[in-house]
This record gives C-alpha cells, structure tokens and sequence, in this order.
C-alpha cells in the first residue's frame, strides 16, 4: 500500500562471502589479542620484544626464550596456538584470493589505490546491487561516513560520521584510506587531494575523507565498468 519503503534482501553469494569474511575477521582479531597478551606477559618479566610484524614476531619470541628457558612452560601454548590461527587465517586468504581472481568487478575494485581483495570482497558484498543507489554519493551514507546533522531552531551543525551500517566494510575502507595516504607512492589526482587535506584538516578527518572518497569511487567504477584513472604521468 506504499506505507513502507522495500527493504533489500541480500544475494545468497553475498551472505556467504560476508561470513567468509567476518569469520576471518574475528580470526584476525583473535591472533591480534594473543600477541598482544604475549608482548604483556614477557614485558612484565623483563623480555621486550619490540616492533615486529606477524612474521617476524615469533622468531623474536623464539630468540627471547632462548635466554631465558624456564618460561617455555608458560610463552610455548600460546606459541602453538599463534601458530594454528595463523595457519587458519592463510586458509581464508588463499579463499579470498581465489573469489577475487574469478570476479571480473572485483579485479576493477582493485585497481584503486589502497584497495586489495579483502576491501573489494567486503565493499561489493555489502552494497550487493549497486544500482539500488541513486547516486554515488549515496553509498558513504550507507556506510556510516557521512557526519550527522544537528538542527534546532537557528542551531545547525554537523557532527562525528554517523557509523551505521557494516562496521567491518567501514574499517577496512579506513584501512584503505590509511594506506593511501602513508603507502601509495605512485601520484594520481587521489593521492594528490589526500595529501593537500592532511595538512589543511589533520591525519584523522583526512582519513575519514578519503575512506568516503573511495566508497564512492568503487560504486562508480562498479557501475560504468571502468578502471581507476591515474591520471596524467608526471614529467
């Protein structure tokens, strides 16, 4: 009777790649929390481990113990369970990697600075149907990067991004962002906006800017079935 707006049901291929995702996701944060817990307990014994990567970490701890062999009883269980997860989490990648060399969309996604398969996985089974948004634009507020609106008599302000919905498409667009401007080398007009805003506005707003930037990118990039434009070579 036009008294409620339809809601969009989500593909089954959609549901599956999002829970491939999460479940990844959750080993991810698992691993994170072990070494973190890891770090702690030799810290408080005197061992510092230092920075170190998910590669580097447990030769580092490897190299620790064998100055001080009696707390192998206590760093060794949670040596082997860093271990499994790690195995775990090379299984989804390998998964992941597979659905992105097999999808035709997602390989242009990923021609976008900052954006690997995860990002391109997460953004395409989140949004679906594409051409369920009017506009481009459409897709950052879907995504909770747009700020919210106070309005109150004369009062009329904007606040912090609103974070509706996905949490996990939203933080690895942060990422992405994150990427961009830290890691990307190569110049485009992207980069080259990104730069200009972090000095103006700070590395924190900058990242949220981008992070919608690229949101919107990926939808029209999905839905003109083009590639990302580097733009003009430097001389």
């Amino acid at each position: 009777m036009g008294w409620y707006r339809e809601a969009k049901v989500k593909s089954m291929e959609s549901r599956q790649i999002r829970a491939l995702l999460a479940a990844r996701s959750k080993l991810v944060d698992l691993r994170r929390d072990l070494e973190n817990q890891m770090r702690g307990l030799l810290k408080s014994l005197g061992l510092i481990i230092g920075k170190s990567g998910v590669r580097v970490l447990p030769s580092r701890i490897a190299a620790l113990l064998r100055d001080a062999p009696h707390l192998r009883s206590l760093i060794d269980p949670l040596m082997t369970t860093h271990s499994t997860l790690a195995e775990q989490i090379a299984t989804y990648d390998l998964q992941v990697r597979e659905l992105a060399k097999t999808d035709q969309t997602i390989g242009r996604l990923m021609t976008v600075p900052g954006v690997g398969p995860v990002t391109a996985l997460a953004f395409a089974s989140t949004v679906d149907d594409p051409y369920r948004f009017a506009r481009a634009t459409d897709v950052g507020a879907y995504l909770g990067l747009t700020p919210r609106r106070y309005q109150s008599g004369e009062l009329d302000r904007n606040g912090r991004i609103s974070k509706r919905g996905d949490r996990l498409t939203r933080s690895y667009l942060f990422e992405a962002a994150n990427v961009l401007i830290s890691v990307v080398r190569r110049p485009s007009p992207l980069k080259s906006w990104a730069t200009k805003l972090v000095k103006r506005i700070g590395r924190k707003k900058t990242t949220v800017a981008v992070a919608r930037k690229l949101a919107v990118i990926l939808h029209c990039i999905w839905t003109d079935g083009t590639e990302f434009d580097w733009g003009k070579a430097a001389v």
